[in-house]
């Protein structure tokens, strides 16, 4: 690492400000699940309310505004892809490091990260802006639909540097199994959202009626509101005694290494927008009043997969750590146990999902028809939610153990090819109902599913 002059510590404690423990490698594991699952859960139930305040107030301002930000979210995913993929990456480098007691080459690679946060969010902005209405005209959205959609899109991708910031340095936090901090933020978030929106859309005093330009201006001011906080706990770490100016030059070798590692789990996520954009492609095919409730169920759907969510944040900080330790009974153990964490819940909140899809409905919408379509998918995403933690927990699994390119595979297939050419065929040429389109892909959910269990299952007999 030339050109940095690194001070020697294996020492490992933190503020007791952030967490009482940052050494993941003892212990016992399902306490340190817990630990770290629980406030993450917590912080993603008020981030997914947080989406569904946003839809609850689209659909006050008009059919057209709700079906808009359903349509956009594909677009929207952009950011999520790249954000997470790079926060994916570098926690699971970060974690390693710190497994391995080198709190300097973790303090390095975080810091390196923020720059490649900062340039992401740059393509993304231009990216963005140029692009979305294109994607909005492939989904055959109409003119008063494309109207609130591209309103709404622009302002969140030239504020997209807000969000990169905010979850590329929560790294230095969630390495460590700190997800209380950004927990916080999301609960924060929820409740400043639900002020901030009818104020920006409505207007009050001297802020002018915004409409659904208020919604995206709302989301900004709460995202900034976040980063301020993450980085004050940031700086109550040790990492502030061993970051200096110079480990925000960019370092090539660094870099490299982030990319190398954030890239295909940032190709995952943006295999996981491709396939929200090949569903929200097919469902406009039945029309936009489909694609609104469809989005909306979408909304409420995301509720159950806090759980999943939460492991999915454990699994990787817990096996990055265990791996880099070279504990690999551990990281079975940890596999084993989220795994059947996470499917005993998706079983219980699909049954809830299932009873409650067409009362939820109708508190997004009046529609008959876009209640109608959001219930027919909640019934059949029931039966669904028990294979999603083979995914994600698989996936963090790949990522801990420093396998990034496993997950991007199973992204590929389960989300783009297997969809595509199915529903290509069952919706084209077969003329299936939207009902049918989704038990197909819950077929093949369930199916590439129990591949992915046993193959991970096998992976982890070759680690030791």
């Amino acid at each position: 690492m030339a050109g940095f002059k690194l001070k020697k510590s294996n020492d490992l404690t933190f503020s007791n400000n952030v967490v009482n423990s940052s050494d993941l490698t003892v212990g016992k594991i399902s306490k340190l699940i817990r630990m770290i699952a629980i406030p993450a859960v917590i912080g993603t139930f008020f981030q997914t309310l947080y989406n569904i305040v946003d839809v609850k107030f689209a659909g006050m301002i008009s059919p057209d505004a709700l079906t808009g930000l359903s349509k956009v979210f594909p677009i929207y995913f952009l950011i999520i892809a790249l954000s997470a993929g790079l926060s994916i990456g570098a926690t699971a480098l970060v974690s390693n490091y710190l497994g391995k007691k080198d709190l300097n080459k973790a303090s390095l690679l975080f810091s390196q990260s923020i720059i490649v946060a900062i340039l992401s969010a740059v393509f993304v902005a231009i990216f963005g802006v140029i692009f979305a209405p294109y994607v909005l005209n492939l989904l055959n959205t109409d003119q008063n639909t494309f109207a609130y959609a591209v309103e709404y899109i622009n302002i969140i991708f030239i504020g997209s540097i807000i969000f990169f910031l905010l979850i590329t340095s929560n790294v230095a936090l969630t390495a460590r199994g700190d997800t209380k901090s950004y927990r916080n933020v999301l609960i924060f978030g929820f409740f400043l959202n639900i002020i901030l929106n009818p104020l920006f859309i409505y207007g009050f005093g001297i802020i002018p009626a915004m409409g659904v330009s208020g919604i995206a201006i709302a989301t900004l001011c709460s995202e900034f509101v976040g980063l301020v906080y993450i980085l004050s706990k940031v700086l109550k770490t040790d990492i502030k005694n061993y970051v200096s100016s110079k480990f925000f030059l960019p370092k090539k070798d660094m870099i490299v290494e982030i990319l190398k590692q954030s890239m295909p789990s940032t190709i995952s996520m943006i295999c996981v927008g491709c396939g929200i954009f090949i569903l929200f492609y097919f469902v406009s095919l039945y029309s936009d009043v489909a694609a609104g409730g469809y989005g909306a169920g979408v909304r409420f759907e995301q509720l159950f997969l806090l759980p999943i969510l939460g492991l999915n944040t454990s699994t990787l900080a817990l096996v990055g750590q265990n791996y880099g330790a070279l504990k690999f009974d551990r990281v079975k153990e940890i596999y084993s146990k989220t795994i059947l964490i996470g499917v005993s819940a998706m079983i219980v909140g699909g049954i809830i999902i299932y009873i409650l899809s067409g009362l939820v409905m109708s508190f997004f919408t009046n529609d008959p028809e876009q209640i109608y379509y959001g219930s027919q998918y909640l019934k059949i995403a029931a039966f669904m939610g028990p294979v999603y933690p083979i995914f994600f927990i698989s996936g963090a699994l790949f990522q801990g153990l420093k396998k990034p390119h496993y997950q991007t595979a199973v992204n590929i297939l389960r989300l783009l090819v297997f969809p595509a050419i199915s529903l290509s065929i069952a919706v084209k040429y077969f003329e299936i109902t939207f009902t049918e389109m989704f038990i197909i892909l819950l077929v093949i959910n369930w199916i590439f599913g129990l591949f992915v269990f046993f193959f991970s299952r096998k992976l982890l007999t070759q680690i030791s």
